[in-house]
């Protein structure tokens, strides 16, 4: 008989970001969504995404903050984010891919919760929680008053 532990599957957690210069808000969001799972993966975001979404260049490359997540420590996972996301379903081919368990929000990417929900159900992933993390001292660890 098989040990049962060996046979469960861990439970995967995504978190996105764009984690232009990762600081304890960042470290905060992976130590959050650590609670909801045993395998956080950190999605990063494209230059292009951040540049169509804030429209402004990121101050550190993708590679670089792609780098800087992933040496953290935090997550067991660290990616960029899908190059092409010109279509709805194109935005959603990661999670599809991923099929995480819990997709958990940073206090500020709230208003996505249920636009996410909702195409979350459309696709059939249903099952897939969504939680939204609290923040962590935001009037000192939010990316745009650091990069002022």
């Amino acid at each position: 008989m098989q040990n049962p532990s060996t046979t469960l599957r861990a439970r995967k957690v995504l978190v996105f970001g764009t984690f232009d210069g990762l600081h304890e808000g960042h470290k905060e969001l992976f130590r959050q969504a650590s609670k909801f799972g045993e395998h956080v993966i950190a999605v990063v975001a494209r230059d292009s995404t951040v540049m169509k979404n804030k429209a402004r260049q990121p101050k550190f490359s993708e590679q670089e903050r792609l780098d800087a997540v992933r040496n953290s420590g935090l997550v067991q996972e660290a990616l960029l984010g899908e190059e092409n996301h010109n279509t709805k379903e194109s935005k959603f081919e990661l999670i599809a891919q991923i099929k995480p368990d819990v997709i958990c929000l940073g206090y500020d990417q709230a208003q996505f919760a249920e636009k996410l929900g909702s195409e979350l159900n459309r696709m059939g992933f249903e099952n897939i929680k969504i939680e939204i993390l609290k923040p962590f001292k935001p009037e000192i660890y939010k990316s745009s008053i650091l990069n002022k």
